[in-house]
């Protein structure tokens, strides 16, 4: 029997040896497979997936993006006695507004941030519109919604969202003007990732229930939507060179309608 021994024993050592190789050696690494997002089309999914990677860190670490705003609130102070503060509170529409330079000498302060949803501009809406002050407050928002930035969202969800910044607001005594949702096109090459993304049926239903809520709630309703659409039913060409982001002399249309929705607002 002892003759079988040894070679019985070599014969496990072997297995084991085996086993713990295949153990440390780390299995072939395969990319990550992309899956389509429900309720996004094929055609604009391919940048929304880039997009939500680059967004991966703000997703994690700073959903609202409340470091974006954080230092400039805090020199801005307090409003100046008769000062008729007003917050333009949006996405990247309002982000790259130089408010400034179209409503030269009043108090209007900018507090867009680009490509956020309505869920994140919930997070940061004390922050930046409440503990600010303001007689009135312009929301701009829902298109990154429709597009599913941060996830696909339904009209319903987007406008729950509408409700809580009415509903936080008027508890603090700021003033709402809710602008609509803004067209797009896909007249150039650059637009049509934009355009895929955000259904104009989506766009239509949502500023059709914005225009009635407002009505319901006594709340100004700002309807970019009618100045800047063709009538095609889509975003004027001239307006936007991506399809979605009004240029100079998309702009220069939507500044009087804020002012008479601000000036309405006020009294």
């Amino acid at each position: 029997m002892k003759r079988y021994i040894l070679p019985r024993l070599a014969l496990l050592m072997a297995f084991a040896c085996s086993a713990l190789g295949q153990q440390t050696t780390s299995p072939p690494s395969t990319p990550p497979q992309t899956v389509p997002t429900p309720g996004i089309p094929a055609t604009g999914f391919s940048g929304l997936d880039q997009y939500r990677a680059r967004r991966i860190a703000v997703f994690t670490d700073d959903f609202g993006q409340l470091s974006r705003y954080r230092e400039a609130n805090e020199k801005l102070g307090a409003p100046a006695a008769g000062e008729n503060r007003v917050v333009f509170f949006g996405d990247s529409i309002t982000d790259i507004w130089h408010l400034d330079q179209y409503f030269p000498g009043k108090p209007y302060v900018n507090r867009g941030v680009g490509g956020q949803t309505t869920p994140q501009m919930l997070v940061r809406f004390r922050q930046d519109v409440i503990d600010l002050h303001p007689k009135v407050v312009v929301i701009l928002a829902g298109t990154n919604d429709i597009a599913g930035n941060t996830g696909p969202m339904r009209n319903e969800d987007i406008e729950a969202n509408y409700q809580s910044f009415f509903e936080l607001a008027r508890a603090n005594d700021v003033r709402v003007v809710l602008a609509s949702v803004l067209p797009v096109h896909n007249y150039t090459e650059k637009s049509k990732d934009f355009f895929a993304q955000r259904p104009m049926a989506r766009i239509l239903a949502l500023n059709e229930w914005l225009k009635n809520y407002c009505a319901q709630n006594h709340i100004v309703y700002l309807d970019y939507f009618s100045a800047l659409v063709d009538d095609k039913g889509l975003l004027k060409k001239d307006l936007a060179d991506d399809g979605l982001h009004p240029n100079d002399a998309g702009y220069k249309i939507m500044v009087p309608l804020a002012e008479a929705a601000i000036a309405k607002a006020l009294k």
